[in-house]
Formats: C-alpha cells, sequence, structure tokens
C-alpha cells in the first residue's frame, strides 16, 4: 500500500511539474511566447485566404492579426519580384529566403495543403522530404484510396500526419465516414483536415461530423458559413461555439487555419473579428491565463476620453495623454507589437504606483535604429540599463516585443533578440547604477515596489500598438 502510494505521489508530482512548463512562459524569458488563448489549441491562418496577394504579404497579414503559425498551400507566389512561388519544389536557395522571412516574422509553417498525392511514392516522398525540411508538421491531402498503405508508410518514417481534407460534394472526401474508412486500421498519423465550411455546403451537420471523427481530426479549416459564403465567426447561424465545445469535449489539440474565402481584397478585418471570437471562447473553455491588456471598449482602461482609438485593431495615439491599466500586477509577461514614426519617443511604464512616469520602470519604445547603444534606446531601462543590443525596426516598421516581470527580475525580448536581463535589488543606491554612472531617480530600484500599474506613454508623436497581451505569473 506504501509503496503504490509513493507511485501515486510521484506520479501526481511529475503531472503538475508537465502542467507547469506547459503553462510558460518560462523564465528567465529568452524568447517571444506562444499566446493562445486555449492550452492545446493553435490558432494559424490557411494562406488561401490571401490568395489575391504574395505568399509574403500572406505572412505580413497574419502577423497583423497576432498569430504565429500559417498553412501555406503549393503554388502561391512567394513575392512581388520574381517568378517564385511557394512548393515542395522550390530550390534551395528559395527555401532559404522563405524560411529567413518566416524567422522575421515569427511565424511556423504548421500545415501544408491542400497538395497532391498519388501512387508514385517518389513523387511522394519528395512532398514528405520538404515537409520535414520546413519543420511541417501535417499535410492535407486526397489521395486516391489505393495510395493510403504506401502514405502511411512514409508518415510514420517521417512523423509526419496526413490530414485527409473534404471539398464539397460531390468531392472524393465530402462525408466523413469515407475519411473514417480510409483511416481504419491504419496509424495515427492518418487523419483528418476537417473543413467545417464545406460540411456545410454539402448539406451535413459539422457538429455530427466532427463527432464521427473523433480521435482521428488532425488539423481543421475553421469556417462559420451563411448564404454560402464565409463570415466572422460566431455570427451568421452561429455553429462555430458548438463546434468549439465539441472540440474541446473531444480533447482535442491542434491546429485550426483560418480559412477566409471571401472579401478576398479585404478580408482581414473580418479574420480579426475570427480571432477576437476564437480567444474569447478559448478563455472561456480552457484558459492560459492569456488576456488583452486593454479591451475593446476600454473598460479597463484609465485615460483622458478619445486619447486612444482602436482602429483596426491598432491602438492608435489620438492625442491627450498616457493610458493606464485600472488594475495592478506584479508577476507578469507581456507581449505586443509596435511601430513608430520618424524621431518618435515612446515607453512601456511597470509597476507604477500613480500615472507619473517618474521615479517608474519605463521601457523605451524609441525610433533609435542604427543608433549607438546607450540606455535611452528602444528595449532599455531608461535612463538605467542599456539593451545588449540595439534591435529595432527602422520607422514605419513593426516590432514586436514581450516584457518579463519576476519579482526582482525583468526582462525584454525585442525582435527575437533578449536584450534586458536586469536585476532590480543591483540598483542600491538612488541616483547611480552599477556601473557607476548616474540616473535622474530619486530612488534605489531595488525599493521599487512589485506590483503597479501599466501604461503606454503619449510622448505627442505618432506610435501605434497591437497585439497587446498579458499573462499574470503565479508563484
Amino acid at each position: 500500500m506504501k509503496k503504490n502510494m509513493a507511485i501515486m505521489i510521484v506520479g501526481v508530482v511529475a503531472i503538475m511539474a508537465c502542467n507547469l512548463m506547459a503553462a510558460g512562459p518560462e523564465m528567465p524569458l529568452k524568447e517571444h511566447p506562444a499566446v493562445s488563448a486555449y492550452d492545446g489549441w493553435r490558432l494559424g491562418t490557411q494562406a488561401w485566404s490571401f490568395n489575391r496577394f504574395t505568399f509574403y504579404e500572406g505572412l505580413d497579414k497574419t502577423r497583423s492579426l497576432g498569430l504565429d503559425y500559417i498553412e501555406a498551400y503549393p503554388g502561391q507566389k512567394l513575392s512581388k519580384d520574381g517568378d517564385g512561388k511557394f512548393h515542395h519544389n522550390m530550390s534551395e536557395e528559395l527555401r532559404k529566403e522563405v524560411k529567413q522571412k518566416l524567422k522575421d516574422a515569427q511565424i511556423k509553417v504548421v500545415n501544408y495543403g491542400v497538395v497532391g498525392l498519388g501512387n508514385d511514392e517518389a513523387k511522394a516522398r519528395e512532398v514528405f522530404e520538404f515537409a520535414k525540411d520546413m519543420g511541417i508538421e501535417t499535410i492535407a491531402s486526397e489521395p486516391p484510396f489505393e495510395a493510403f498503405d504506401m502514405l502511411d508508410k512514409l508518415c510514420q518514417e517521417y512523423k509526419i500526419n496526413l490530414a485527409v481534407h473534404n471539398h464539397p460534394k460531390p468531392s472524393r472526401y465530402w462525408n466523413p465516414d469515407t475519411v473514417l474508412k480510409v483511416a481504419e486500421g491504419r496509424s495515427d498519423y492518418i487523419g483528418a483536415c476537417a473543413d467545417t465550411g464545406h460540411w456545410v455546403r454539402s448539406g451535413l451537420d459539422p457538429v455530427e461530423c466532427l463527432k464521427k471523427l473523433e480521435g482521428r481530426i488532425k488539423s481543421l479549416h475553421f469556417k462559420e458559413i451563411k448564404d454560402g459564403h464565409d463570415v466572422p465567426w460566431g455570427t451568421g447561424a452561429k455553429r462555430a461555439p458548438k463546434l468549439l465545445e465539441e472540440l474541446h469535449r473531444q480533447g482535442f489539440e491542434g491546429v485550426f487555419s483560418i480559412e477566409y474565402e471571401y472579401n478576398w481584397s479585404n478580408s482581414v478585418p473580418e479574420m480579426r473579428q475570427c480571432v477576437a471570437f476564437f480567444e474569447k471562447k478559448g478563455r472561456e473553455l480552457n484558459p492560459t491565463g492569456w488576456e488583452p491588456l486593454f479591451d475593446e471598449d476600454f473598460a479597463n482602461a484609465d485615460m483622458k476620453e478619445g486619447s486612444w482609438e482602436w482602429k483596426q485593431g491598432v491602438l492608435t495615439r489620438m492625442g491627450g495623454g498616457d493610458i493606464w491599466t485600472k488594475g495592478k500586477y506584479s508577476d507578469f509577461v507581456l507581449d505586443m507589437e509596435y511601430k513608430l514614426a520618424p524621431k518618435t519617443n515612446s515607453g512601456v511604464f511597470i509597476r507604477t504606483q500613480d500615472h507619473n512616469w517618474l521615479p517608474w520602470i519605463e521601457v523605451q519604445v524609441e525610433d533609435s535604429h542604427g543608433k549607438e547603444i546607450d540606455r535611452h534606446v528602444a528595449g532599455g531601462i531608461f535612463d538605467v540599463l542599456a539593451p545588449s543590443k540595439n534591435a529595432v525596426k527602422p520607422a514605419g516598421k513593426w516590432n514586436r516585443m514581450t516584457i518579463g516581470a519576476k519579482d526582482n527580475k525583468v526582462y525584454v525580448v525585442l525582435n527575437n533578440e533578449p536584450i534586458i536581463d536586469m536585476d532590480l535589488n543591483d540598483w542600491d543606491e538612488a541616483h547611480k547604477n552599477p556601473d557607476g554612472s548616474k540616473n535622474k531617480f530619486n530612488v534605489a530600484y531595488k525599493d521599487l515596489p512589485r506590483e503597479g500599474f501599466i501604461g503606454l506613454q503619449d510622448h505627442g508623436q505618432a506610435v501605434w500598438y497591437r497585439n497587446l497581451s498579458i499573462k499574470e505569473l503565479q508563484d
């Protein structure tokens, strides 16, 4: 009995440790976190939504939505320059270029499809080799029935999923029963790329289709349909809430792709509504702790009316003063993006006790691209600690910045670069930094409160913020 109890306790401790690791972000902060409203769900775009644009433009649009994932499809032109296309037969040179663009955008290609896979093993292997090289987890396809034994073998060899996609009736896999038939008796790598919109177009109940495919769903082309076309999730027939609730019941973990096949030239505003719906519902079902720093109606903000406005998902300074949280934060991770006009100076205040900028910690937001590093360039702690690298992009470009605060430690990551690792306890004298240089603060930073408001500075110049998310850290 004692032995069994000991084993059980060890198991519980191990599970708790795994849960803590999964909860993230880890400290010390070395990279931008994965910001997800639902633990185990990852939201991205299907590049087909941007098929009137280039793949690189699609990356920019995906980043503007605050998403870290994209599903690529074969044949999309890479850029306006040249004839290169995203394809599994891309040259090595183009692959390197694409990988760098993905790194710069901080986006991962998780899925690839819908791509043709036939009975030719050599040609199929080319697709799997490409997927392996690009870090792709799932290939979406509609293969012939007789190809599945060979394809399952490749899936197991490469450890890459094959998700069978359903186009509308009368396509081969419009009915989930057919998908189940080809998956029967085969490895767990074989499953469904569940296109919920095409099920509706085929006259099927998408919730019942999900139930049939339980345990075999690898990814989703998630949609809300009204009058035959896409609408923002949670509107129209409002099937999306029930679909997410069913996937939650199943314990599904994986990737949702927003495939928005409407308003092709300007779909991002409606896709942004999909993101907002998904995050809100995710927080209801299985919250990770990530929350918007400021609500759309500014209910949790303290500011002069009209001084800041949301414009297409971008928090825009209108003039009239700083914007502050109503709540106080102690230990947290704050993730955001910002864009600067030339010669702009702004900042992010943390753990303040009032709405003044002195003497509180300010992470610099400044147009300092190319400048010599000092305590006033972007990402530094104003007048106190210079960043290890000047990582800010030129004015007019979006920057991603993550700020972490844990007791006496403060971290900053800017554009994939960890640039601040600060121990407040090293600042034990007012007006003096540990290296002997002077600062303007009448208090030693080690004595600053470890809890307070968060604010964005209005310094009288144009600045834009988007995708501001915060997660409070638990002991």
